[in-house]
């Protein structure tokens, strides 16, 4: 069974029935969703989707999603590990230099929309659809 970890409410509704939700409370914590990830694959689940994925920086959009897989043989996925762990590296470097914006209700949706957009349009491409 794939897994979405996701901050984003847009992600939650829309796929609650087709895939595991592992929703993260903290709206607007994309590290949160980072850590999550991070404690997944370190517990036996393969990254299927970019942790950065997406053209909009992390310390830009406060949501993010990404698709994993748990890992039937016990095994450790290792590029995903390596990858999870830079991601969080990059991410700390984007807001040390620049925090995420309090943005209005209004630019939330927005990111929100872009984030769900980007989902569906990688889990087409992935043909779990």
């Amino acid at each position: 069974m794939k897994t979405l970890v996701t901050n984003n409410k847009y992600v939650r509704d829309r796929f609650k029935d087709k895939f595991e939700i592992v929703f993260i409370e903290d709206e607007k914590s994309y590290m949160s969703v980072l850590h999550k990830v991070r404690d997944l694959v370190h517990g036996g689940y393969k990254l299927l989707t970019h942790p950065l994925s997406g053209s909009v920086k992390p310390n830009e959009t406060p949501y993010k999603s990404v698709m994993l897989e748990k890992i039937e043989d016990g095994s450790m996925d290792i590029d995903g590990t390596l990858l999870i762990e830079s991601a969080i590296d990059t991410m700390n470097k984007f807001q040390n230099n620049e925090r995420t914006p309090n943005w209005t209700e209004k630019v939330l949706d927005d990111f929100r929309v872009i984030d769900l957009d980007i989902m569906v349009c990688t889990i087409e491409r992935l043909g779990h659809f």
